[in-house]
């Protein structure tokens, strides 16, 4: 029988959830099967409930994983003395390089999360909410500090996050442009539609 490879320093649940964030992507969680999972880590299935109990448990991991990177990363901005301008390039190149980085796990929080158990599904429902609701409240500090433009907070941050999102179609054909040119001039489109 097979045996999971971890990588250096990693454990054999993160290869797990690595290789399930994948499938996740491929196929849907809903249609995504543990048969499925155990066949891209090489393992029979029932090996894999050593490692982990249900792949809502994966679900759950990968989608709190990349809210609380989020998270603590806004926290950090917030509680710095830098402009608002600032703050958000700061915000819009973390979530541009989890985009870039982590994509699979991004995508699965981003498009899967419908699929999380009570009560994990209010939790990062809430989470996610006020995620957005600060993050419109830099929006508007900037907007009366005169740093950004008189824009609606709610609308920027839709369009920041969507704008975002859409480095999904640069994933699948990377065919013109390098990340760090896509990170660079999606920083500045981004920013000068805010700034004042």
């Amino acid at each position: 029988m097979a045996k999971i490879q971890s990588k250096k320093n990693g454990t054999k649940k993160e290869v797990i959830i690595e290789k399930a964030s994948r499938l996740f992507r491929e196929k849907g969680f809903g249609a995504a099967s543990m048969r499925d999972l155990a066949e891209k880590v090489g393992v029979e299935a029932a090996s894999l409930y050593n490692h982990i109990q249900s792949k809502s448990e994966i679900l759950q991991t990968i989608c709190f994983e990349v809210a609380n990177k989020f998270m603590s990363n806004l926290e950090t901005v917030e509680a710095s003395p830098q402009s608002t301008v600032k703050k958000m390039e700061d915000i819009i190149r973390l979530h541009i390089r989890m985009m870039l980085d982590q994509y699979e796990f991004v995508y699965i929080s981003d498009h899967e999360w419908r699929h999380l158990p009570e009560p994990y599904l209010s939790n990062f429902l809430n989470q996610r909410r006020s995620y957005r609701k600060r993050l419109g409240n830099i929006i508007e500090d900037g907007i009366e500090k005169g740093e950004m433009k008189n824009i609606n907070s709610y609308t920027a941050v839709l369009i920041i996050l969507s704008a975002i999102s859409g480095i999904d179609s640069w994933q699948r054909s990377r065919k013109s442009t390098s990340a760090e040119d896509l990170e660079s001039n999606m920083v500045k489109y981004l920013i000068e539609g805010l700034k004042k």
